[in-house]
């Protein structure tokens, strides 16, 4: 219905000064290039090589949205092939379709997909450590189905394999863990597999790329279904997105795969090329054949995940990873030992950990305010406790950022507690 009303709209500007507004506002975004970045939670300050930005900018790829007109775009195809390649050779997984659209959606379209593949109607069983916002992703694209999401609680920082198997029924199509999880510690993962397939169910595991470099790959600890945040594999922090949601899963579940698959065949002159061999959505199958209404792929991401990848190589990766590893365990013991505060939990971690504020230090959202000015962005605040930080270390953090944030951090000590 239209309102005969006037809309509440500032005075029209001129290009000039909306050109100034712009450039003003735009100079409040404080940003990982003239801050050293410890925040994480599920977007990281991972350094991208040069080549990526070179050969993704080109115009074949930057022009190239989704191919409609499919064995047309060859080389379009020819990359995502090789994404996908890539994909199940990091994951030790079957099959890889050619990306989703970020995390979340492509932890809900794993649990959509155990539903449809186990026939299951009991409760989609969630660890109360995975990132909180993929759990509410979660929730919003079931929030109409005939379906129901069970939260595991996890007091002590990971899912206690034995809460697992007080919950795990003969009808639960899947149990959902993320490792390293979302506080940064690692899950026993290898047992919670075990758990959840001895009752039929299926394991969705939400995984870190760049700590497939060190740890054990979805695929090699039991997972049926993987699934990540594709962001730290060539593509920036970009204040939130878009990012890139990939998933792989054993070739048991690929007819119930979302999305778009590329597979290898030669035409009819028998030379290698390229097709759209699945795509699973109603637009192009009967609907009730569909499995996803995903329309598209983030495929400028993918493409810049692939090249990443390659760049790196097995080698590269692994450098990565212990280059996180070692960073993030040297910064929790300096912190430690200056009385910064103390890990929340006694666990395992990759290159990102929570950190119990000291009670003579502010607030977590405080610190995090006050030590922009000293040069830092030092965290993401935990939302279930107000003392509590995420702080993560990737290998773009250098030695002096390292002991600059320890010393930034002391210098807070008494300072505006109780504010805030």
């Amino acid at each position: 219905m239209r309102l005969d009303r006037p809309l509440k709209l500032p005075p029209s500007l001129s290009e000039i000064e909306l050109t100034a507004l712009a450039e003003k506002l735009a100079r409040k975004n404080r940003h990982p290039g003239e801050l050293a970045c410890f925040m994480g939670a599920g977007a990281y300050d991972h350094f991208i090589p040069a080549v990526v930005d070179s050969l993704s900018s080109r115009g074949e790829f930057v022009t190239a949205y989704t191919p409609y007109q499919a064995e047309a775009s060859q080389g379009s195809l020819q990359v995502f092939f090789e994404f996908q390649t890539l994909v199940c050779q990091l994951t030790s997984m079957d099959i890889a379709n050619a990306s989703l659209y970020e995390a979340g959606s492509a932890v809900a379209e794993a649990a959509m997909m155990a539903m449809s593949a186990t026939a299951r109607r009991g409760p989609v069983l969630i660890a109360g450590t995975v990132h909180p916002h993929y759990l509410a992703t979660l929730k919003t694209y079931t929030a109409n189905l005939d379906a129901e999401i069970q939260e595991i609680n996890c007091p002590m920082g990971f899912l206690d394999p034995l809460a697992l198997a007080s919950q795990v029924t003969e009808e639960t199509p899947c149990v959902i863990v993320q490792h390293p999880n979302f506080d940064g510690s690692l899950e026993e993962v290898e047992e919670l597999a075990k758990i959840a397939r001895a009752k039929g169910s299926l394991f969705v595991q939400i995984f870190d790329p760049v700590s497939l470099g060190y740890l054990k790959g979805p695929g090699e600890l039991g997972a049926d279904i993987a699934v990540a945040e594709g962001q730290g594999l060539g593509s920036p922090m970009a204040f939130g997105g878009p990012y890139l949601g990939l998933m792989a899963c054993r070739e048991s579940l690929l007819r119930k795969l979302p999305g778009r698959l590329v597979g290898q065949t030669v035409d009819r002159h028998g030379k290698r090329c390229w097709v759209l061999a699945l795509q699973t959505r109603e637009q192009h199958i009967r609907r009730e054949k569909a499995t996803s209404n995903i329309c598209t792929n983030q495929g400028l991401y993918a493409i810049r995940a692939a090249i990443h990848l390659a760049a790196l190589g097995p080698k590269g990766l692994e450098e990565t990873a212990h280059h996180c590893l070692d960073k993030a365990h040297h910064a929790a013991r300096l912190l430690v030992q200056n009385k910064v505060g103390t890990l929340a939990f006694d666990r395992p971690f990759f290159k990102e950990f929570r950190l119990r504020l000291a009670d003579d230090m502010p607030s977590a959202s405080q610190c995090v305010r006050l030590m922009v000015d000293h040069g830092y962005l030092a965290g993401v605040p935990h939302p279930s406790n107000p003392q509590d930080l995420l702080v993560a270390v990737t290998e773009s953090r250098t030695s002096a950022e390292i002991e600059g944030l320890v010393n930034a951090f002391v210098s807070l000590k008494g300072f505006g507690k109780g504010r805030g």
